[in-house]
């Protein structure tokens, strides 16, 4: 083996930039992602079946195909179709929010169903309005319920942010591989934010356990 981390300290600030421009991405999506998710998550507990149908169609075919494939076709299908050239960040966000928005939305339905019925009956019988009773009843319950899920979403979409790569977004990955092929050399580089991203899903999960750790002594 052959290396030389030495050619990548010039980078490393340029790299290090990447950081803030990935973790940007990941954090406009999961809020897009999350607000979306809990909408699906309401209409899939609905007496609406039409409305249901489509929430559930929504979650099964973003569910059910390659994240990368729904960015290719928000990138490169989206001006085909539109004549509008979708800036890079834009495409990104739209592609990963709508993507997670189908997996939270499968987690907070779960959530809210595993609170107690009873919660909501008490509610009603209190003479509560629905919205009311779900908003400040029945939601805050069922968040503390799926914190980890949550936090779980919040790691995995982190780790693939780096797909937003192949639409040239200057994130971590892509700034990596462009040290890369400035070089010629792929493996420093490509450790070397691979290290990066390895820290920061770390410090995500120590949040996670701290919050989970409050959480249960707020209980």
């Amino acid at each position: 083996m052959n290396l030389d981390f030495s050619q990548i300290v010039p980078y490393i600030p340029y790299m290090l930039q990447g950081i803030w421009v990935t973790l940007q991405l990941v954090i406009v999506a999961l809020i897009f992602g999350f607000i979306l998710g809990t909408l699906i998550a309401l209409v899939k507990i609905m007496n609406n079946r039409f409305l249901r149908f489509l929430a559930d169609a929504y979650t099964s075919v973003f569910r059910g195909t390659p994240l990368i494939l729904q960015l290719m076709i928000i990138y490169f299908a989206v001006p085909q179709l539109t004549g509008y050239d979708i800036p890079t960040f834009l495409a990104a966000v739209l592609a990963f929010g709508l993507n997670s928005a189908a997996y939270i939305s499968e987690i907070i339905r779960a959530g809210i169903q595993a609170v107690d019925k009873g919660q909501m009956e008490a509610a009603m019988a209190l003479g509560i309005p629905y919205k009311p009773a779900m908003k400040d009843l029945i939601l805050p319950q069922a968040m503390k319920n799926i914190l980890p899920a949550l936090m779980n979403e919040f790691i995995t979409l982190t780790k693939e942010s780096a797909l937003v790569s192949t639409i040239s977004y200057m994130d971590l990955m892509r700034r990596a591989q462009v040290v890369g092929s400035d070089i010629y050399r792929n493996f420093e580089p490509l450790l070397f934010v691979g290290l990066i991203y390895y820290m920061m899903v770390m410090g995500l999960t120590l949040i996670g356990k701290k919050l989970e750790k409050r959480l249960r002594q707020g209980d």
